[in-house]
């Protein structure tokens, strides 16, 4: 048993948690018919990000790359944010991380710190490409808080302006207590840490959270910004999101427009509430009000 499961009687949520094992098992079993290809560069270049050629304008300066969540991929997390960014005139990029053999489409599964080197290799790419010095980092669950690895432990400091987390699992996560059930299904635990190690490592109290956290949240000469909804149903209890340390704003969604009512995925591919205020982190000379009448435009 991993020592950071602890046992509660909730039996009456067995049949959710059931449910969560049930898609987990569909999403990384490979299967005889399983033919889609991952999301490619070309695909996201035809909708206006990941242009190599792209050159970072005087207003901004910085190329951002974004980072999808767990189960996500470097197109779909991104059909709302990307091009509303290139749309106001960033160099947008997006990668692939955490894939698993056999696994296609759905990323962001394998080792949390592996997926940090795998950013690193990305971030040195698209610098080279675009001739910055820094980059700008927007992230969402998982990929909020793996690049806080890449900063703290692989030399991603130097290379980064801002981190902006939506939704991040910075702290690890309860999964609304579903993880406290784990006891109660044998061989349950094994499957996890086999089949989907990024699941494991985002628990609150891991190994992975554990050493991530220590010594602080943060690093000198980054800028962060937390972007969270109080209807996180993933990433739970969502205060955990919020990091403690200098350059730090955290943000609740519903603070800025409480008729947002986006949850943990919504908040980082529809809300344009949060969309304006990734913009506002990303260049905070320029920053406007975000209200439920920012979305405008």
């Amino acid at each position: 048993m991993l020592p950071w499961f602890r046992a509660a009687r909730v039996p009456r949520t067995r049949s959710v948690f059931a449910a969560f094992l049930l898609a987990v098992t569909l999403l990384v079993a490979p299967t005889a018919t399983a033919t889609a290809a991952s999301p490619t560069a070309a695909t996201a270049t035809s909708r206006g990000w990941n242009d190599y050629s792209c050159k970072p304008s005087a207003a901004h300066p910085r190329p951002v790359v974004l980072v999808h969540g767990t189960f996500g991929n470097s197109v779909d997390n991104w059909l709302g944010l990307a091009p509303y960014l290139v749309n106001r005139g960033y160099c947008v990029f997006s990668l692939d991380y955490g894939q698993l053999p056999g696994v296609p489409f759905f990323h962001g599964l394998g080792p949390v710190d592996k997926s940090a080197e795998q950013l690193s290799v990305f971030v040195d790419k698209v610098l080279a490409a675009t001739g910055a010095p820094k980059t700008d980092i927007v992230g969402h669950s998982q990929g909020g808080m793996m690049p806080n690895y890449y900063l703290k432990f692989l030399g991603g400091a130097a290379k980064v302006n801002a981190l902006i987390g939506i939704a991040p699992s910075n702290h690890g996560t309860t999964l609304l207590g579903l993880t406290n059930l784990l006891p109660y299904f044998p061989g349950v635990e094994k499957f996890i840490n086999d089949k989907t190690p990024a699941l494991t490592d985002q628990v609150v109290g891991s190994p992975f959270i554990t050493k991530l956290t220590a010594g602080g949240d943060t690093v000198p000469g980054v800028r962060y910004t937390v972007i969270a909804t109080k209807y996180d149903q993933v990433v739970t209890p969502y205060r955990t999101q919020y990091l403690n340390g200098p350059n730090v704003r955290n943000v609740l969604l519903q603070d800025l427009c409480p008729l947002d009512l986006s949850e943990h995925l919504a908040i980082a591919t529809v809300s344009r509430v949060a969309f304006h205020e990734v913009n506002n982190a990303l260049d905070p000379a320029r920053a406007t009000p975000t209200t439920c009448a920012s979305v405008v435009g």
